[in-house]
């Protein structure tokens, strides 16, 4: 359990194919903190820690891992959300976030408006009925907050803090970022259906 509150921004060291998937190799500053078997969300996705080496530490990526999540997109060098997962007795100051993405989606928009960014995500059809306005999303392992709801896309604002903390500052028209949307919305959602 995490609550989408980025800790650091990590530095991909190599992403390496292999046969059940790839390897995600990600230096960080706690990477001496950790213990083998530890779950870190990486731009929201939780994963596993299989070896540290080097000041860097190693995640197995499932196909599926590598389908539904941004994580096969990355290159070296480039930034990833990083976020050690929920100890009790934590404040949360987020939202209740699983590290279970639940979808890409293309970013449409990320431009500044005096000292913030106003930031525009498409919303996949399928998981419209998912999110409210004004309610919590985790993108790219962030709790953001939905300034404007359409049809087909989302958006939020961001203040200069978020923005040089994660790797929005990395973020371009087109691309990819990884959603989670609200526990509780999809508890409710899969109860209406079975009553249904």
């Amino acid at each position: 359990m995490f609550t989408g509150i980025v800790e650091t921004c990590g530095e991909v060291v190599a992403l390496k194919p292999v046969e059940t998937g790839a390897e995600l190799w990600v230096k960080a500053p706690f990477v001496g903190e950790l213990a083998l078997g530890e779950s870190v969300a990486n731009n929201g996705a939780c994963l596993t820690v299989t070896e540290v080496k080097d000041g860097a530490m190693r995640f197995d990526l499932l196909h599926e891992t590598l389908r539904l999540t941004n994580l096969g997109d990355l290159k070296s060098g480039d930034p990833v959300n990083l976020e050690r997962s929920l100890r009790v007795g934590d404040r949360l100051s987020g939202h209740f976030v699983q590290g279970h993405v639940d979808v890409c989606a293309e970013v449409t928009g990320y431009e500044r408006v005096g000292q913030d960014h106003r930031f525009t995500v498409s919303l996949p059809r399928e998981f419209a009925h998912l999110i409210v306005h004004k309610g919590s999303i985790c993108v790219d392992g962030i709790s953001l907050t939905v300034a404007e709801l359409h049809e087909d896309r989302f958006l939020l604002w961001i203040i200069p803090h978020t923005h040089e903390v994660t790797n929005l500052h990395h973020v371009r028209v087109g691309s990819r970022v990884n959603l989670e949307f609200d526990l509780l919305a999809k508890h409710l959602a899969r109860l209406q259906e079975c009553r249904d």
